[in-house]
């Protein structure tokens, strides 16, 4: 199990950033959330584009034009986070464990260059 966080920060236009019991801090950028959402369907999105490259992404459902946003967000019992997107999307819970997992900071395989663009 992970603790859960001391505190957390949601930036609209920036992103999460996340400050653990350790003392280790995680910042995960707006659209980085929304494209490693925990939703079935996001996952399933990722599969898809993991064993075909050329997946065609579908559109944005979003009524609100301009760029992704972080809305809104709401603590989910003492495990998780949903976080209310502007195109809509609200389905995924960011439990403390899947944060953990997914912090740009700790992939190794991702460079710095990478991160920065999402």
């Amino acid at each position: 199990m992970v603790d859960p966080p001391t505190h957390l920060d949601l930036d609209r236009e920036e992103g999460l950033t996340v400050h653990w019991p350790d003392g280790t801090k995680s910042r995960f950028p707006v659209a980085f959330l929304r494209r490693m959402s925990p939703s079935a369907e996001a996952r399933e999105l990722r599969e898809q584009i993991r064993k075909n490259p050329l997946t065609v992404l579908p559109g944005g459902s979003s009524e609100t034009p301009g760029p992704l946003t972080a809305d809104d967000a709401e603590l989910v019992g003492n495990y998780a986070i949903r976080i209310y997107f502007s195109d809509g999307h609200h389905t995924g819970l960011y439990s403390w464990r899947y944060l953990r997992e997914i912090d740009p900071e700790r992939q190794p395989e991702t460079s710095a260059d990478e991160r920065s663009r999402s």
